[in-house]
């Protein structure tokens, strides 16, 4: 599939191996897991990170091979979930810093244009969680808000 703001196709991103059951090497204590999963989620860290941490430190390359969840399944289940979801998150976040740049550099012109691809990547995400029910259904996306969403 191409991408969307640029003319250049995509690329197919690696697979994970095809396992039944987790590795002998591995940790597979459930509730460990859990316990770190929770205190991870309450020190701020995104579901990516935390999955990343559970595979660096804890030898867990696979938490849903493991525990039957996965990690933002399981951090629903904690209530240690975040507001917003990770990816529209993450855009917001690069949109401060590109709107930072472009206060202080008002003719860049590309970076413009860049700030409003990702403005509107940010409305057709914020469309979807709304569809979906993740997001409430009178969240709407500004500037304002969402300096106050991710200074939090």
């Amino acid at each position: 599939m191409a991408r969307m703001h640029t003319r250049r196709k995509g690329q197919s991103g690696s697979k994970k191996p095809h396992r039944k059951e987790p590795p002998s090497w591995s940790n597979t204590n459930k509730e460990e897991i859990e316990k770190a999963l929770v205190q991870l989620a309450n020190q701020g860290k995104s579901s990516s990170e935390i999955g990343m941490i559970l595979r660096d430190r804890y030898g867990v390359p696979d938490t849903s091979m493991v525990t039957g969840k996965k990690i933002l399944a399981m951090m629903k289940e904690k209530n240690v979930s975040p507001s917003v979801p990770e990816d529209l998150r993450n855009i917001i976040v690069k949109v401060l810093e590109l709107k930072k740049h472009l206060d202080r550099n008002p003719k860049d012109v590309h970076n413009k244009r860049s700030l409003n691809n990702m403005v509107s990547k940010i409305r057709r995400l914020e469309k979807y969680y709304r569809r979906e029910g993740v997001l409430p259904a009178d969240w709407k996306y500004s500037i304002e808000r969402a300096e106050m969403l991710i200074s939090r």
